[in-house]
């Protein structure tokens, strides 16, 4: 239970601090968010946790397939300007954030296919 505690606690205040570095420095923040954080975060505390070498490779793995797969969520970003010019007032950057979510169920789908594989 302690070690589920320091998890979430170590976890919570790399959000809070990657938060607060983005009101502050965006372009660091940036840089930082883009880091696999999380990746070096969770693998140690995968393997400390279930002992299994196997098993984290397997999700080493998977992490591999899923971070580009992740960034067509960034796609409709893109071109944000003309999605956004198509939008109702104040709802233009929804619109955009709601296409990458679809963006990311699709590639979701193409990383539990590819994921069969390796």
């Amino acid at each position: 239970m302690a070690f589920t505690v320091f998890k979430i606690l170590f976890s919570a205040s790399m959000i809070a601090f990657s938060s607060w570095l983005a009101g502050k420095r965006p372009e660091l923040a940036g840089f930082i968010l883009a880091l696999p954080i999380m990746t070096l975060m969770t693998l140690p505390f995968n393997f400390v946790e279930y002992q299994n070498p196997e098993n984290t490779v397997t999700f080493a793995k998977s992490i591999l397939v899923a971070v580009p797969l992740s960034l067509t969520f960034f796609i409709p970003f893109l071109a944000a300007n003309k999605i956004m010019a198509l939008a109702p007032e104040g709802y233009g950057f929804w619109l955009v954030y709601f296409a990458g979510i679809l963006c990311l169920t699709a590639a979701y789908f193409i990383h539990q296919w590819i994921t069969k594989f390796i």
